[in-house]
């Protein structure tokens, strides 16, 4: 004899959707008064569910309690509905907003992200601390039945964290969403491309929504790893966007797992590692994106910034020089190009590329002080003025540029100009420009002027 359990369900089919409605139809129909019932599906699904219930149901009072923003005291929140007794069926939508709002603020509590990022059981949301304290005050005090429509990850986390209101006189219902409407779901939610602006306008509760229905879809069963990998992809924008670069990273790497040729990830991965100063796997990230799309300027650009930045000059050169290889009016390339040849001491060649970067943006002032910069370290003080002068026609306040026009009146021994030029530095930046005023050996030929004295002197 064998003494295991034999589990009779576990060959059953699943229950088609239409034996599902049937079986929820049946049960409303014999509910009469409390009853918690759970129905697990996406959104959208939801919407059409109410809608048909509804219309099988017209003699019963039908409400909806839409929770767009976090609830904590569920039950007060059902005690204040106008005209409660008269409700036989309410449908609850949004509850799983608490509990991701929970999720996220544990990152703030120094949880570690592996736990927030799993939606891990630690700790209790206290919508889910509420109804399980006052489910004996549900039943006594609300005559409704209460249908909770939930997404996949929702469920879990209630009978995880609320399994005594969750398993109390409850009943689970599943629908899986069509395969061609989930398609159709996965691909809005991916193809809804914000600008930069849209992403940042959001609100928290507004981005919140956006990940709650992202996460909702990948949960879904019947997404194809090329849609896992575009909804997981768009979650990371959002990461991004809302400066969250850890979980980026990680919504980066999921995407990565079900489409690992997704250049974009690859690309804006190494744009988050970047911005977390983690810039030799930045690198590495770039490189994937490269050796996928070996024509994305915007890469090659991103690479040569990280690489400057760990001082690897001549690297980073080759790079910007590939970026403009494929994009030869990009600005910051050939500005960024310049500092490192600057950087090198290669002064000619950083002039010749401030003059590209200021041939397709002759407004961008950091080139004209950066190119001045470079003429008065060669001596072409008069070049360097003139210089100094564009980049301050653009950024009046550029403080630098006075300072350094005044040096370079200073070694022309043109006294009276350098002098109107530190003093205009120095109403900008006083403390600054004193002090290097004090040592800087540029004014040495007008160190005894008493004017100068005067004003290092305050």
């Amino acid at each position: 004899m064998t003494s295991e359990i034999i589990d009779w369900d576990a060959d059953l089919p699943p229950a088609t959707a239409e034996e599902e409605y049937e079986s929820l139809l049946r049960t409303l129909k014999r509910t009469n008064g409390f009853r918690l019932l759970f129905v697990e599906c996406v959104p959208a699904e939801g919407e059409r569910l109410i809608a048909q219930v509804k219309a099988d149901f017209p003699q019963k009072k039908i409400e909806i309690l839409k929770l767009d923003e976090s609830a904590y005291n569920f039950y007060n929140i059902i005690d204040n509905l106008p005209k409660r007794d008269e409700i036989n069926i309410l449908f609850v939508t949004g509850l799983e907003y608490s509990l991701y709002k929970y999720e996220q603020d544990k990152k703030e509590l120094g949880w570690e992200s592996k736990d927030i990022y799993s939606y891990s059981w630690r700790g209790v949301p206290p919508v889910l601390i509420n109804l399980n304290q006052q489910r004996e005050r549900f039943r006594d005090n609300f005559n409704i039945c209460f249908v909770f429509i939930l997404p996949s990850f929702a469920v879990d986390y209630l009978i995880q964290r609320a399994p005594d209101f969750f398993d109390w006189r409850s009943s689970l219902f599943k629908f899986s969403m069509d395969k061609e409407l989930l398609q159709l779901e996965s691909m809005q939610a991916c193809t809804e491309r914000w600008n930069l602006g849209d992403y940042i306008a959001l609100t928290p509760e507004a981005r919140k929504r956006e990940l709650v229905r992202l996460q909702t879809l990948i949960d879904e069963d019947g997404q194809t790893p090329e849609q896992k990998a575009e909804l997981f992809y768009e979650q990371a924008l959002l990461y991004r966007f809302a400066e969250d670069y850890a979980r980026a990273i990680a919504s980066y790497d999921k995407a990565l797992e079900f489409k690992p040729d997704l250049h974009e990830a690859w690309y804006n991965r190494g744009n988050a590692l970047g911005n977390l100063g983690r810039l030799e796997e930045a690198i590495a990230s770039y490189d994937k994106a490269l050796e996928i799309k070996p024509d994305k300027h915007e890469a090659w650009y991103n690479l040569g910034i990280a690489l400057r930045k760990l001082g690897r000059l001549e690297e980073a050169i080759a790079s910007y020089d590939k970026a403009l290889e494929f994009k030869p009016d990009q600005h910051k390339a050939w500005y960024n190009r310049g500092i490192a040849l600057r950087n090198l001491g290669r002064l000619e060649e950083a002039i010749a590329s401030y003059d590209k970067a200021l041939e397709f943006k002759p407004d961008k002032d950091e080139a004209w002080y950066n190119r001045g910069y470079a003429l008065g370290n060669l001596g072409r003080l008069e070049e360097a003025i003139a210089s100094y002068d564009k980049a301050l026609e653009f950024k009046p306040d550029l403080h630098a540029a006075f300072y350094n026009k005044a040096c370079c009146y200073a070694l022309h021994s043109q006294i009276d100009q350098a002098i109107q030029n530190l003093q205009q530095a120095i109403a900008l930046n006083p403390d600054k420009y004193r002090e290097m005023a004090k040592t800087d050996s540029d004014f040495d030929s007008i160190r005894f002027d008493t004017r100068f004295q005067a004003l290092i002197e305050g």
